[in-house]
C-alpha cells in the first residue's frame, strides 16, 4: 500500500526526479561515446541515487528504473521514520502510519529531493540505532556513514547533531535539560552570524512556525490546507487528551521529553537558518533548506505523536486524513503524468536530435515545480536544452563549453526555465515547449529564432 503512489500512473510526478531520470540516460550515452561535450565527474557526495538509477538503466528501461529507485527510496524514509519514532517512544508506532506515508509523500518528496531524501531516511535509521543499540552496535551508523554523504551530506549532519543531542540528554540530570536546548539554539545563532556575514544568503520571508512539519502536505494547491488543518488541529487535540489523562493518572510524561526538545529546536532553525546559502566557487546556491529541514521537523511531531497511549480512534483519525491527502495527490499527479504524456507525443512531431527548451509553470497555488517533465520526455529522442544539472556543476554530468547538448552557463539555464532567455544564434536549430492555453495544461512547440526571449509565446494564469 505504501508504494501505491509509485505505480499508480504512467510516471511519477516529483518535479526534480525527471531531471535526474534524464541525466542518468545523458550518462549512458557518455559512457557509449555518443554525448562528445559531454563528461562524468568523480563526486563524493549528492550522487547515490543517480548511481541507483543509472546501475539500474542498464538492465531495465528508464521507466522501470525509475520506479524501482523511487520505490527503493520511498521504502527506506518510511521504515527509517518508523524507526527513530519507535526508538523514541519504545514501542511500534503503528497508528502513526497514515501520518508517516503522508510524510513519506510531502514536499520534499514531490520537489524530487531525491538524494536528500535517500540520505535523511537513512539518517533516522542511524538515530534509531544509536538511540536503542548496545555495545558495538552503536557503531553500525558510522559504518554507513560514508553511504548516507554519497547521497547528501545533510543527512548525515542529521544523524550526528541527533546522536550528539540525545548521548548528551540521557547522561545530563533532567534539571539540567534545558541547558542542552539552549545550547543547540546557541548553536544555531551561531551559524546564523557566520552566514549572514560570510556567505551570500536569501532570507527566509516566511515566519519560522510556518514549518512546523505539517506545511510538508501542502503541495499542489490551495485545498491541500484541508489534510493540513486537520492533521493539525486532530495531533493537538490527541496530544491534549493524552497530557491531561496522564496528569490525572500520575502516570508522568515518558516518550515526550526528547521528542519535545527536538521540536523546539527544529522551529528556531527554521528562523535562524536562510532559505538558501551561495558558497565561494559554487555556480549555484544550496537552496530551499528550510523547506528541506520540515521533513525532519515533521517526523519528529510523529515521534510526538507516538509517545501517546494509542488508541483505535487515533488510527480512525489519521487514516481518514491521509485518504484526503493521498486522494487530492492522485488526481493532481494525474493531471501532471497527462500532460507529459502529450508532451512526448509533441516532441516527436519535431525531428530527432533537436534542442529543445521549455517553460512550463507550476499550477496555480501549486509549491511543487512540473518544469522538469520536458526532460524525462525528452530521453532517447531529443536534448533538453537547458537542463541545469552540468552547470550547476552538483552532479555527475559537466558540459563542455561549445557542446551541442546543454548549456554550460548556469545562469543561461535559469533564465531559460523562466522565459527571459535571449536565444542566440549558436543555439539554434532549436524548439521551445511552452503553455499555450489559461489553464496551464496544454502545451505547444514553436522552433526559437535568434534575439527572442524563449517563452514569449507563452501564456500563463496570474
Amino acid at each position: 500500500m505504501l508504494l501505491t503512489p509509485c505505480f499508480w500512473h504512467r510516471t511519477i510526478v516529483a518535479a526534480d526526479l525527471g531531471s535526474h531520470v534524464y541525466n542518468a540516460w545523458l550518462a549512458q550515452l557518455i559512457r557509449h561515446g555518443q554525448a562528445p561535450g559531454l563528461w562524468l565527474a568523480s563526486r563524493w557526495n549528492n550522487v547515490l541515487f543517480d548511481y541507483m538509477l543509472d546501475f539500474l538503466g542498464r538492465f531495465v528501461s528508464f521507466a522501470a528504473a525509475e520506479k524501482i529507485a523511487v520505490a527503493i527510496s520511498v521504502l527506506i524514509f518510511f521504515w527509517g521514520a518508523f524507526a527513530f519514532i519507535c526508538a523514541a517512544a519504545r514501542r511500534a508506532p503503528w497508528f502513526l502510519v497514515p501520518c508517516i506515508a503522508m510524510v513519506s509523500y510531502g514536499f520534499t518528496f514531490h520537489m524530487g529531493f531525491s538524494n536528500y531524501y535517500l540520505s535523511l531516511g537513512l539518517g533516522f535509521w542511524g538515530v534509531a540505532i544509536l538511540w536503542r543499540g548496545r555495545g558495538w552496535e552503536r557503531i553500525v551508523p558510522f559504518l554507513f556513514a560514508p553511504v548516507i554523504i554519497l547521497a547528501n551530506p545533510l543527512g548525515f549532519v542529521w544523524m550526528l547533531a541527533a546522536a550528539t543531542y540525545i548521548f548528551g540528554a540521557e547522561r545530563l540530570p533532567r534539571r539540567y535539560q534545558f541547558v542542552l536546548v539552549l545550547g543547540a539554539i546557541a548553536v544555531l545563532g551561531l551559524a546564523h552570524w557566520h552566514f549572514w556575514h560570510v556567505n551570500v544568503i536569501e532570507e527566509q520571508r516566511k515566519a519560522a512556525y510556518y514549518f512546523n512539519g505539517t506545511d510538508q502536505f501542502l503541495l499542489f494547491g490551495a485545498r491541500y490546507w484541508i489534510p493540513q488543518l486537520l492533521f493539525g488541529i486532530f495531533a493537538v487535540t490527541a496530544l491534549g487528551v493524552d497530557l491531561f489523562s496522564r496528569r490525572a493518572r500520575k502516570i508522568g510524561f515518558a516518550g515526550y521529553g526528547i521528542p519535545f526538545k527536538f521540536y523546539i529546536i527544529l522551529i528556531f532553525a527554521a528562523g535562524l537558518l536562510p532559505e538558501g546559502i551561495r558558497f565561494a566557487n559554487q555556480p549555484v546556491a544550496l537552496a530551499i533548506l528550510t523547506e528541506r529541514l520540515s521533513s525532519v521537523t515533521a517526523v519528529v511531531l510523529c515521534c510526538l505523536l507516538g509517545a501517546m497511549v494509542p488508541r483505535r480512534w487515533h488510527l480512525i483519525v489519521f487514516g481518514a486524513t491521509a485518504a484526503a491527502f493521498f486522494a487530492f495527490l492522485f488526481q493532481d499527479t494525474g493531471k501532471a503524468d497527462r500532460m507529459e504524456a502529450r508532451l512526448e507525443k509533441l516532441e516527436r512531431t519535431i525531428p530527432p536530435n533537436q534542442r529543445v527548451l521549455g517553460t512550463i509553470l507550476p499550477f496555480p497555488g501549486s509549491r511543487i515545480l512540473i518544469q522538469h517533465m520536458l526532460d524525462r520526455a525528452c530521453i532517447g529522442y531529443c536534448f533538453s536544452y537547458g537542463n541545469y544539472e552540468a552547470s550547476s556543476k552538483q552532479f555527475r554530468v559537466r558540459a563542455s563549453e561549445g557542446n551541442p547538448y546543454v548549456m554550460t552557463y548556469f545562469g543561461d539555464a535559469a533564465d531559460m526555465e523562466d522565459g527571459s532567455y535571449e536565444v542566440k544564434p549558436g543555439d539554434l536549430p532549436a524548439w521551445q515547449v511552452y503553455q499555450c492555453s489559461d489553464s496551464g495544461e496544454d502545451l505547444c512547440i514553436a522552433p526559437l529564432r535568434a534575439g527572442q526571449l524563449n517563452d514569449e509565446l507563452g501564456i500563463h494564469p496570474d
